[in-house]
């Protein structure tokens, strides 16, 4: 056999078998071969190509030249032909791990309106599995993520594969290929200057994977530099040496509770179709108070979160800095920042938590923040049904509240975490009399209303919208309720936000901002806020001033505390 020949063998030709030796493959494999040819293609321009935000992925997002598709192809041909296979198979596996967190950027941009960040986001693992164990039960949650992780996997394996198959293509037809390329990369080289776009955001000459993994090693590099940051904003603190006896002197004998009303956010009170009638709430809500002798002034905070994340927004409001990571917040509660909550606690008041969501001891957050109590869903004696992610009725828990805690003699300060209006927002509990709720055993129908269950709504983005609204409406309803029928001349509530509620149903260009109000029948404790240019009533106005949450531990301690009196 002639040396060219043997060059122009077929790889999988025996060394002794001549070409006309053969057996033509039947239509059979030939076909299935295409299939698995143009499937490989496709995998890999998906790969390439397609967003990493769910709402810009359209056909013709794929309508484009990928330069990493290119440099690609010219490395494989350049390549000693020992080495092609083993390139192949490992550039295919990094753009198959590259694909992953484009679909992880995906869920995050729809869930928390940005991209996942590859150092932190990870602990975003366990809530999220304990939210679809809520859904679907623990065994299905559990075999769901199963799937994930072997999808994962497989998904890797396959762009690998995939890649290794296009290499081999591309060796057995190496004229056309660099032909092919040379095309391409002059289009290229032409559309990249002019950001030319079928599609908005989507310029024809792409480099989308090759710009996920910049951002993403941009975005390690940047997580490194923050904790230092970080611990030097934690370390810095104009309260931690202030004495017990001129801490919050403005409140004394005051019961204050501080509630966070789930995915509470300004598209609820502005600017949606579901605000007309959370407004109404507000509004009427402003003057039921008023004839009970309570007063309210409102404005915004933005929130370090969005669309979950409540822990971080807690904890940067009870701490004064920016906890906008799970780093952060890890960092944060095994340190002694001083705390809103530790605050009251030193100048005298009982403190307490009411986490409804929490189903596991709260360590080390208990004394991180110096609570003397903390309530969660195994310790409050609720009897009744779920309501999808929510344990119990918001109802249920502010009524727990004023029998085991504002009952007791002397003064009280509490965080109360409301859960009702958390994601999925349907079924959704009934107001019910204060004196009937019992054990929440009653509740058991409202829970199981038909036409009210999740897969009645979701994921009608309509009927999705409805649903929160009617939650918010909810919620507020309940304190409005609570604060007219048992609020004293020493009572003071302090409820806002915990972040703005997912993008489905505040939208992809909605901000952090969250409403927050004081409430109060002294007229002494509205007066020490009177100079924030707070709005007056339960409803910001759209021109309220907006503050960094992490800014009101630190405005409201020295509104109310001793230095604000004299």
């Amino acid at each position: 056999m002639s040396i060219l020949t043997r060059l122009r063998r077929q790889p999988d030709q025996p060394a002794d078998q001549e070409p006309g030796d053969r057996t033509p493959p039947s239509t059979t494999r030939r076909v299935l071969a295409a299939t698995a040819t143009v499937l490989a293609f496709l995998l890999v321009l998906f790969a390439l190509v397609a967003p990493d935000d769910l709402s810009k992925l359209t056909p013709l997002a794929f309508v484009r030249i990928p330069v990493e598709g290119l440099v690609g192809v010219v490395l494989l041909l350049l390549l000693p032909t020992s080495w092609r296979k083993p390139v192949a198979l490992v550039g295919g596996a990094v753009l198959g791990v590259l694909t992953i967190l484009k679909f992880a950027d995906m869920g995050f941009y729809a869930s928390l309106n940005r991209p996942f960040d590859p150092i932190y986001d990870w602990t975003f693992l366990g809530p999220g599995l304990e939210f679809l164990q809520g859904e679907v039960g623990d065994a299905l949650g559990w075999v769901a993520a199963g799937l994930v992780v072997v999808v994962a996997i497989g998904l890797i394996v396959l762009t690998a594969l995939a890649v290794t198959r296009l290499s081999g293509l591309v060796a057995n037809h190496r004229t056309g290929t660099v032909r092919g390329v040379a095309l391409l990369a002059v289009i290229w080289l032409v559309l990249a200057p002019t950001g030319a776009q079928l599609t908005p955001g989507q310029p024809l000459a792409a480099s989308n994977a090759a710009a996920l993994a910049v951002n993403d090693l941009r975005q390690v590099s940047a997580d490194l530099k923050d904790q230092q940051d970080f611990a030097h904003q934690v370390a810095t603190d104009n309260f931690a040496a202030t004495p017990s006896n001129k801490l919050l002197t403005g409140l004394r004998g005051k019961n204050v509770l501080l509630v966070f009303v789930e995915s509470y956010g300004r598209s609820a009170v502005m600017n949606s179709s579901f605000a007309p009638g959370i407004d109404a709430v507000l509004d009427a809500g402003t003057q039921t108070l008023q004839k009970a002798g309570f007063a309210a002034k409102s404005g915004f905070l933005t929130s370090t979160t969005f669309g979950g994340g409540s822990w971080l927004a807690h904890s940067t409001l009870e701490s004064g800095v920016d906890v906008n990571s799970q780093y952060r917040y890890t960092n944060l509660v095994s340190g002694s920042r001083f705390t809103l909550a530790r605050a009251f606690k030193d100048a005298g008041w009982r403190t307490f938590a009411d986490d409804p969501a929490n189903t596991r001891d709260w360590v080390p957050e208990t004394q991180f923040y110096g609570y003397d109590s903390v309530y969660d869903s195994r310790n409050v004696g609720y009897k009744g049904p779920v309501f999808s992610y929510a344990t119990m009725p918001d109802q249920y828990t502010m009524n727990f509240i004023r029998q085991h805690e504002l009952s007791k003699p002397g003064p009280a300060f509490g965080e109360i975490d409301l859960v009702s209006s958390h994601v999925p927002w349907t079924p959704l509990p009934q107001l019910v009399d204060w004196d009937s709720m019992g054990d929440g055993s009653m509740f058991g129908p409202q829970a199981a209303a038909v036409g009210k269950q999740v897969k009645d709504v979701w994921p009608d983005q309509a009927k999705v919208q409805q649903a929160y609204g009617e939650s918010i409406q909810y919620s507020l309803n309940t304190l409005i309720q609570f604060l007219q029928r048992y609020g004293d001349q020493n009572t003071v509530m302090v409820f806002l936000g915990d972040h703005q509620p997912g993008t489905l149903v505040s939208g992809t260009n909605a901000d952090h901002d969250v409403p927050i109000s004081i409430v109060a029948k002294d007229p002494s404790v509205l007066a020490r806020v009177s100079g924030w240019g707070w709005t007056d009533g339960l409803k910001p106005s759209p021109h309220a001033p907006v503050w960094p949450m992490s800014s009101f531990r630190d405005r409201f301690m020295t509104a109310f505390g001793d230095s604000a009196s004299k």
